[in-house]
């Protein structure tokens, strides 16, 4: 025993340089097609620039209180959010159950035994007790012990670093759905804010529709106008008074949408019609390079690629011999009164080395498996980077080409509005038929509502590439190992 204890502390250090391995390969961050700028915003200076201020959120740059008050309860209600949260949390305790295989396990265990057995067994000088011709014996014990599988190969190291990476994966997933549900909740709420002006849009068309019908009504009573021309009128205003009602359908579903966006029932909630706003603000890009690192989706699909590489440390460990250790040490005697005296005292040291000496290639099957699945999670990444920069690039184009066609529609809504204006008081003075009215007042009708779906276009486009752009949000934002490990300890019962 001697011996052993003072070969121990040779033996421990050899243990702790052999446990220092790690096979497999180490991680290095898979190269990506990066874009050296970004090609649509060459040569273009948006209409109205602008970056939210530091420490407000992205959303701020449309000045809409409701629409600020909305996104904020987002993080607190929506359940699609909380579900990833939820997953995180989950990838947190992983790592703290993979950390604990570092570490020896201990038990501590009790035992007490009675038993009886014939006197006529035993001869008269034993000195166990008798009852009723029986001997009597007792039995108690205490015994701690311990099993220990050193991380000789870093097999668990391995295992903890795939899994933080997971966790680190999950962290980016959050910011990710969180920045999808405002960025869905902007495109609904905007979407919204046109119905509301389709509607105020429809509104002045039916009077106008009104106004004329009432002429052509009158011009028909005094004999200066046809019957045909009274019921063109009325069939024009009744077809816009049947759009005007259709349009409720598409704000009715908006306003569902977005309440259960924000976690609550359709029923509960609702959002007063008001102005649509016509600033549309285009957010600095930046750095293309910098993409990289501003947006989550990017950043899960690296995570999930470490995590894929630390796998094939796991599956490649499998080929090396495992060593558990099993100490023991306890006491055991007849009372116990004299349990714990050191007469009494037993140990005991175990190990134990196991190898697959044969497994009809289940092992290279398996590193075989985690390679292949690494190569795909490199090609995810990839093909996140380039989507990425797609946005990107089909947001600005957007922009660029629809600020364009704004300024012409916006001279095509006048123009149309005019000859509205002059066709209908020719038709008054009976210089043209009820037909010219009618076509400068369905021109003018669905070039307004053009400009109306540019809009829309435009603010969707403008929301569409701050997703893109990442929000706001950066890589530093992960977790690092030790902020996932003092998590672990939080949420330890």
């Amino acid at each position: 025993m001697k011996a052993l204890l003072h070969r121990a502390p040779e033996a421990l250090l050899l243990l702790s340089v052999v446990a220092g391995c790690e096979v497999g390969p180490d991680y290095q961050r898979a190269t990506a097609t990066i874009a050296a700028k970004f090609k649509e915003q060459d040569g273009w200076k948006p209409a109205e620039p602008r970056e939210a201020a530091s420490g407000t959120p992205w959303w701020s740059v449309y000045d809409d209180p409701i629409l600020d008050g909305l996104e904020q309860q987002i993080e607190i209600s929506n359940q699609t959010l909380k579900q990833s949260e939820a997953a995180y949390r989950e990838a947190v305790a992983i790592v703290q159950q993979a950390n604990a295989t570092l570490f020896p396990t201990l038990s501590l265990g009790n035992s007490d035994t009675r038993s009886a057995q014939s006197s006529s067994s035993f001869s008269t000088s034993t000195t166990s007790s008798s009852h009723s011709g029986s001997i009597i014996r007792n039995q108690f014990s205490v015994t701690a012990s311990a099993s220990w599988a050193p991380d000789i190969w870093g097999k668990i190291r391995r295992t903890i670093e795939a899994d933080v990476a997971t966790a680190q994966a999950s962290a980016a997933d959050i910011a990710a759905a969180k920045l999808t549900a405002q960025a869905t909740l902007a495109t609904d709420y905007f979407e919204l804010r046109v119905q509301d002006a389709s509607e105020k849009l429809l509104d002045n068309t039916i009077a106008a529709y009104q106004h004329a019908y009432d002429i052509t009504r009158n011009q028909y009573k005094v004999g200066v106008a046809a019957q045909a021309d009274v019921i063109t009128a009325q069939t024009q205003l009744q077809g816009a008074q049947a759009q005007r009602i259709n349009l409720e359908v598409a704000r009715a579903q908006l306003e569902h949408a977005i309440a259960v966006l924000i976690g609550k029932t359709p029923d509960s909630f609702a959002i007063a019609a008001t102005d649509l706003t016509t600033h549309v603000p285009v957010v600095p890009t930046g750095v293309a390079s910098s993409l990289l690192e501003r947006r989550p989706d990017i950043a899960a699909a690296e995570r999930t690629m470490a995590s894929a590489n630390a796998e094939i440390g796991v599956a490649i460990a499998a080929y090396y011999p495992d060593l558990t250790l099993s100490p023991s040490y306890g006491f055991s005697a007849s009372s116990l009164s004299n349990l714990f005296q050191a007469s009494n005292a037993a140990w005991s040291i175990g190990g134990q080395l196991t190898e697959t000496v044969f497994d009809a290639g289940a092992r290279a099957g398996a590193v075989a498996q985690a390679r292949a699945a690494y190569d795909a999670d490199i090609a995810n990444y990839r093909q996140t980077v380039l989507t990425a920069f797609q946005g990107v690039e089909d947001q600005l184009a957007a922009l660029r080409i629809l600020e364009r066609e704004t300024s012409v529609a916006e001279a095509t809504v006048k123009s149309a509005e005019e000859a509205v204006r002059l066709t209908l008081n020719e038709y008054k003075a009976g210089t043209v038929a009820y037909t010219s009215v009618v076509t400068a007042q369905a021109t003018a009708l669905s070039d307004e509502e053009s400009l109306l779906t540019l809009r829309q276009n435009r603010l969707t486009a403008s929301v569409a590439l701050i997703e893109d752009l990442g929000g706001g949000w950066v890589s530093d934002q992960i977790p690092n190992r030790d902020q996932i490990e003092a998590a672990e300890a939080s949420s330890m019962p």
